[in-house]
C-alpha cells in the first residue's frame, strides 16, 4: 500500500487523520485515551477493522500513561478506558470484539504487576493488528475469483486501507484482481453526507494506480441501467447471525438497485464482523449522527435551522439481497444462518489461539 492507516510508533498511536484527506495526508501521534476517542469518534479513524485496531492499541496507551501517573488505581484506569472507548461508536461489532479480547488479556493477568500486564495487553493490540493485515490479504484473494477480467464495479463509502490496518476488505477484492492482472474499473459512491467515497475510497485507489471514477450517489441506479456495473462490492459495520448486513447508510439503496438490474451484490468482511449475538439485522444499534454534518456543506448551510434533520450512519440490507459475503475463511453463500455458523466454528479458534 502507499500508505499506513495505524500503528503502534514508540508507545503512541499512529493513523492518518481522515478528516483531512484528499487535500493533506497527515499522520497523527495519540498518547491517551480520550484523544483516541476523540478521533475514532470524529471519524478521524473509521472503518470497523480499523476502530477496532485502534482500540486495543488505545487500550495498551492507558496501560502506559498509567504505570507512569498513577500505579495505584492501575486496573481501574485500564478498565475505565475500555468503557470510554467502547462507548465511541455503537454500531460496528469489531471495536467491541477487540476490546473483548483485551479485557480477557486483563482478567487473565490481572494478579502480575502492572509492567507485566501492559507487556502482555501490547503483545495482544499487535496481534491483533497483524491479524488484520493478514485477514485483508487472505479475503482480497478468497474474492478475487469472484470478479471477471474487464470488470467494472461499484463500491460505497470506503472499505479499503484507510479502513483497515492495511489493504481493507471491500476494496482488497479489488486491489488483489489487479494483481492478478484483471482490467478493473472501479465506479465510487460520493457516499453523502460525509464524502467517504469520494474523499477516500478515490484518494487510495488512485493513490495505489486503481482506476476510479466518482459518481453522485443519485447516480447509480443509471449507471446499473446502462449496464456499465457488473458488480457490486461493499464493505460491513456488522452482520446479524442470519446474514442481514448493516453498512454505511445508502448500501441497502445499492442492493435494491443490484437486485432490479441482476447484478451481483457482494459483501467483503472479516469473521470478526460477524454478530451471532443477535438473529438479525433489527436488533442492531444504528449510530445516529450530527445534524451538521447533513445540515452544512463547505461549511455553508444548507438546511434551514428551523428544519429537522435524520442522519442514521448506517443501514440495513436483508440477506436475501446479498448474493455472497466474502470473508477470509471462503465465499459464504445461501442459506446465510448455516454458512455463517459453519465459518464461525472455524473462526473462534483462530481468535483465541
Amino acid at each position: 500500500m502507499a500508505f499506513q492507516t495505524i500503528d503502534w510508533v514508540d508507545d503512541q498511536v499512529r493513523l492518518i487523520d481522515q478528516t483531512l484527506l484528499p487535500g493533506r495526508l497527515h499522520y497523527l501521534d495519540i498518547n491517551n485515551v480520550d484523544d483516541l476517542a476523540e478521533a475514532i469518534c470524529s471519524l478521524r479513524v473509521r472503518g470497523a477493522p480499523a476502530i477496532g485496531v485502534a482500540a486495543a492499541l488505545g487500550v495498551v496507551l492507558e496501560a502506559t500513561q498509567s504505570i507512569q501517573e498513577k500505579p495505584e488505581t492501575f486496573l481501574e484506569n485500564v478498565r475505565n478506558a475500555m468503557d470510554v472507548l467502547g462507548r465511541t461508536r455503537p454500531t460496528a461489532v469489531n471495536l467491541f470484539w477487540a476490546l473483548n479480547r483485551m479485557e480477557e488479556i486483563l482478567d487473565q493477568t490481572e494478579q502480575h504487576s502492572p509492567a507485566e500486564i501492559r507487556e502482555r495487553l501490547l503483545e495482544e493490540a499487535l496481534k491483533i493488528l497483524n491479524e488484520d493485515r493478514r485477514i485483508c490479504h487472505q479475503l482480497g484473494a478468497v474474492g478475487a475469483e469472484l470478479i471477471p477480467d474487464s470488470a467494472h464495479v461499484l463500491t460505497h463509502c470506503n472499505a479499503g486501507g484507510l479502513a483497515a490496518s492495511e489493504y481493507g476488505t471491500a476494496l482488497a477484492v479489488i486491489y488483489e484482481a489487479v494483481e492478478q492482472g484483471k482490467d478493473i474499473k472501479v465506479f465510487a459512491d460520493e457516499t453523502r453526507p460525509l464524502l467517504q467515497g469520494a474523499r477516500l475510497t478515490s484518494w487510495e485507489l488512485q493513490a495505489n494506480d486503481v482506476p476510479v471514477t466518482v459518481i453522485c450517489d443519485s447516480a447509480a441506479a443509471f449507471l446499473m441501467q446502462q449496464g456499465e456495473i457488473d458488480c457490486v462490492i461493499v464493505g460491513a459495520d456488522r452482520i446479524a447471525a442470519n446474514g442481514d448486513v448493516v453498512n454505511k447508510v445508502g448500501t441497502y439503496m445499492l442492493s435494491v438497485l443490484a437486485e432490479k438490474h441482476q447484478i451481483p451484490f457482494y459483501v467483503a468482511a472479516p469473521v470478526s464482523s460477524f454478530d451471532c449475538s443477535v438473529s438479525t439485522g433489527e436488533e442492531i444499534p444504528i449510530e445516529q449522527r450530527d445534524r451538521s454534518e447533513v445540515a452544512a456543506f463547505m461549511k455553508k448551510t444548507t438546511v434551514p435551522e428551523s428544519v429537522s434533520v435524520y442522519n442514521p450512519a448506517f443501514d440495513i440490507t436483508p440477506n436475501t439481497l446479498v448474493t455472497a459475503i466474502i470473508t477470509e475463511k471462503g465465499i459464504l453463500s445461501p442459506p446465510f444462518h448455516l454458512s455463517i455458523h459453519e465459518v464461525l466454528q472455524i473462526g473462534q479458534s483462530r481468535w483465541h489461539e
